[in-house]
């Protein structure tokens, strides 16, 4: 089988850790050994956040004395892909997968018009006590907003349109190449008068952007992996409680925050929506699992006539 995982940059780093290297490769390892199952036995195309990382590297780049001007997102952007598709495809191979795997800096067209660009959204770096967040944002000219119990910053997350390389990474997987591309949602990419190129300044969200490429190869399944164990149902609540499964309808009529799960549910949406085969929604740790529908959230076009979501393994 065909399998696209989207795999969260808060796996890969904690809330409250230090971005280290060393702490950061510990979790890719981690992420690796979840994942080694799942690449021996199918192929997969995996992409992966970058929202902690990005953010860590706009900060040393805000204060770098020795730049007239910071480095621009989309540059950042594709740093980070290097940077965590390194690690992946080495990490993987450590952890005892068979098949090659290739890290594919990618692309993605998006729209100049996007409401989002007037509208920031997106979460990246780390987390600061309200007061800190404030500030940096009136020293960096940033946008913040309150994440959970803290602040963190909020750039634009355009809508994913096109995948630039698609055709490579279509030829890659046609060969039983384990690829590693969109990280972070891919560099995202205006196109311009004659088909000219031009770095945005935001970060696309990499589930929609997951989303869109399991579409346009065809996946059998899409596997959003996070840093929780499951959608849950009146989130932030005293009724909250995980939902083992659940159908497009179902979904579409709860609320999820912005920036966080909102996307996760968008992406798995569009991908069952479009293809009539299912999703899944769970921790990285339980990476198999969740893939087999006994743990996460298993997402299907609907309910069954007794109404009760199906449940794929």
């Amino acid at each position: 089988m065909l399998l696209v995982v989207a795999l969260g940059g808060n796996a890969l780093l904690e809330r409250g850790e230090r971005p280290d290297a060393g702490v950061q490769r510990q979790h890719v390892r981690s992420a690796a050994r979840a994942l080694a199952p799942l690449a021996t036995e199918h192929t997969l195309v995996l992409c992966h956040g970058n929202g902690p990382q990005i953010g860590m590297l706009a900060v040393e780049s805000e204060n770098d004395p020795a730049l007239t001007h910071p480095f621009p997102l989309d540059t950042l952007g594709a740093q980070t892909q290097g940077m965590i598709g390194y690690w992946l495809a080495q990490e993987l191979g450590n952890a005892g997968m068979a098949r090659p795997a290739v890290t594919i800096v990618t692309q993605t067209e998006v729209d100049a018009d996007d409401p989002a660009f007037r509208s920031p959204t997106k979460f990246v770096g780390q987390s600061y006590p309200e007061p800190v967040a404030r500030r940096f944002a009136l020293q960096h000219g940033w946008t913040v907003a309150r994440d959970g119990g803290a602040w963190r910053r909020v750039v634009a997350s355009p809508q994913p349109r096109r995948i630039i390389e698609l055709p490579t990474i279509r030829q890659l997987v046609a060969g039983g190449t384990t690829v590693i591309c969109g990280g972070g949602g891919g560099v995202p990419v205006l196109t311009r008068d004659g088909g000219r190129l031009e770095g945005a300044q935001a970060v696309v969200d990499k589930d929609l952007t997951a989303a869109l490429l399991a579409i346009e190869l065809g996946a059998d399944r899409l596997v959003v992996l996070t840093d929780v164990d499951a959608v849950r149902r009146d989130f932030g609540t005293p009724q909250e409680q995980p939902l083992p499964a659940a159908d497009v309808d179902e979904l579409r009529a709860m609320r999820f925050p912005a920036g966080s799960m909102a996307p996760k549910i968008d992406a798995c949406i569009q991908f069952v929506t479009a293809t009539g085969r299912p999703a899944a929604i769970g921790a990285l740790r339980e990476a198999s699992a969740v893939f087999a529908g006994t743990a996460g959230t298993t997402i299907t076009a609907q309910a069954d006539p007794a109404g009760v979501p199906r449940r794929t393994g």
